[in-house]
């Protein structure tokens, strides 16, 4: 028999909070026998939500938590502060071992420093890297980071290279992933002085299969299954890719509904573009994972619905069963 994962939800953060998380964990347990939820936050609230559906009550424990820690508070002054929160006690639970994972669509801020100061880094990992999985026309694509360290130096996105290839060779099943460092030209010379620093390492590092720079309009082609750069840039290049596929979506429902023969074709065409665009949407490959923690903290978007929150949970499946975080102690740890 398969050995559960425990996994504390914060069910008092994201925008949609509780009433989503509550569907999503739901969801994630009635998909998978091998999970188990430990919902965290108020408990009345959160037994109302639950009264709502059907699932094995073995599989959801409530985790009492009285405080939320909002969006705009200070996140180091708020995990001090806040020890009664939905995100500090869960991040309690997988700093003891009761839960093997945490995940949340709270406040970024609060996350990020959570998962250094209270879970903690993996001895020898010199920063942990906001990961999240982005889709391209091949499949998907890791990068990182985008979110955690935005004046990263040469050996740090070294290291995230390292933890993001041992990732979607384990998680997402690409064998010998390709690593590229984002950039604004392929040629070896170009950029600031971090990624000309940063080039000659990935190049001269043989645990990893470095294929150069790639540039921001090669990333939806898929070029690279690993794309490593600092915070600020990664940012950048996520909330743009969210933008533009949303910008998309709705100019091209607009085109179809201008004139009857469009609504017609809509008609026709619906089923097959419904599919392509469900590849596309960030909500089906789950949140970002924290890198490099003792235990593994995934944040995923603040307006998150039930889909994104069940596959969030579901992911933490695979980083248990596949052994990542001492992987990354060999590869990423051990061997420098």
């Amino acid at each position: 028999m398969a050995e559960m994962v425990n996994v504390a939800v914060d069910a008092m953060g994201g925008d949609n909070a509780p009433v989503e998380v509550v569907k999503g964990a739901v969801d994630a347990v009635n998909a998978d026998k091998r999970v188990k939820v430990f919902l965290a936050g108020r408990e009345s609230v959160i037994k109302e939500e639950l009264q709502k559906y059907t699932y094995n009550a073995e599989q959801v424990e409530i985790v009492p938590a009285e405080e939320v820690i909002e969006t705009g508070e200070p996140p180091v002054m708020a995990i001090r502060k806040k020890k009664d929160s939905s995100i500090v006690k869960s991040m309690y639970l997988v700093k003891d071992g009761t839960c093997d994972a945490f995940v949340s669509a709270g406040s970024t801020g609060a996350v990020l420093v959570g998962g250094q100061v209270i879970v903690g880094r993996i001895k020898g990992v010199e920063r942990p890297p906001l990961a999240p999985i982005i889709p391209n026309i091949k499949g998907v694509s890791l990068l990182l980071d985008c979110g955690a360290n935005v004046d990263a130096k040469p050996s740090q996105l070294l290291q995230f290279a390292k933890m993001g290839s041992v990732y979607m060779e384990s998680v997402i099943g690409v064998s010998n992933p390709r690593v590229g460092l984002v950039n604004i030209g392929v040629e070896e010379e170009k950029g600031n002085a971090l990624t000309k620093e940063t080039y000659p390492l990935l190049h001269n590092c043989p645990e990893i299969n470095f294929i150069g720079n790639v540039e921001a309009r090669d990333i939806v082609y898929g070029e690279a299954d690993v794309l490593v750069c600092e915070a600020f840039v990664g940012n950048v290049v996520l909330k743009m890719l969210e933008g533009v596929s949303g910008a998309l979506v709705e100019k091209i429902k607009g085109g179809m509904m201008s004139t009857t023969r469009s609504r017609i074709g809509a008609l026709l065409v619906k089923p097959a573009l419904k599919k392509t665009l469900k590849g596309f949407s960030t909500e089906e490959y789950g949140g970002a994972p924290l890198l490099g923690l003792n235990g593994l903290v995934v944040k995923t978007h603040g307006s998150s619905r039930a889909n994104e929150i069940k596959n969030s949970i579901l992911q933490c499946i695979a980083f248990k069963e596949q052994k990542i975080n001492q992987k990354i102690k060999e590869k990423v740890v051990l061997e420098n």
